[in-house]
């Protein structure tokens, strides 16, 4: 009984940070969609790879929405950095000037900061899409290597558990990391 109560304890403090973080927008949810929709692709190795690594759509679209929503707060974060420093650099009747869209110029500290972070966002998802091109060339990767020596011996090189079936996910890992 005290190792339930601890055990109980221990589960509720470790999801008390997790459960404090920001909640995923609409827009993350739906850029994370898109992302994993992409990731999965469309052929039966792109899917199966897909399923290994995230058992579900929706697992993958939780995941990938947590990863944009502290993207965009990293984004926001450095852009206000920047433009603080950029300001204090050029002056502020030149920083005004520059960025500045109303008629005395008061807005351009948040435009900057939000030029700034919309092109952060863009470079970090760029990544992203690289990352789920990546994932795609290695399912298909280990998918013709799979057919060329046979799932028996493919189990064998690839395969840790007593069945050997977590081969094929093991040797899409192994060749996204690599790259």
């Amino acid at each position: 009984m005290k190792r339930i109560t601890v055990a109980a304890w221990l589960v509720a403090a470790l999801a008390l940070p997790a459960g404090a973080s920001a909640q995923p927008s609409d827009n993350d949810i739906r850029a994370a969609q898109k992302q994993c929709k992409s990731e999965r692709g469309k052929t039966k190795a792109t899917r199966e790879a897909f399923r290994a690594k995230y058992a579900s759509m929706s697992r993958c679209v939780r995941q990938k929405a947590a990863e944009e929503a502290a993207e965009q707060k990293t984004a926001q974060k450095n852009a206000a950095k920047e433009c603080k420093a950029e300001r204090a650099a050029v002056g502020s009747q030149a920083f005004a000037e520059k960025y500045g869209t109303n008629k005395n110029g008061r807005n351009a500290h948040g435009k900057c900061v939000s030029a700034k972070a919309k092109a952060k966002k863009a470079e970090m998802d760029a990544e992203d899409d690289q990352a789920a091109a990546e994932f795609r060339n290695a399912a298909k990767e280990c998918d013709s290597e799979r057919t060329r020596m046979g799932e028996q011996a493919f189990g064998e090189k690839h395969g840790r558990n007593g069945t050997r079936r977590n081969a094929f996910g093991r040797c899409v890992s192994s060749k996204t990391h690599e790259a």
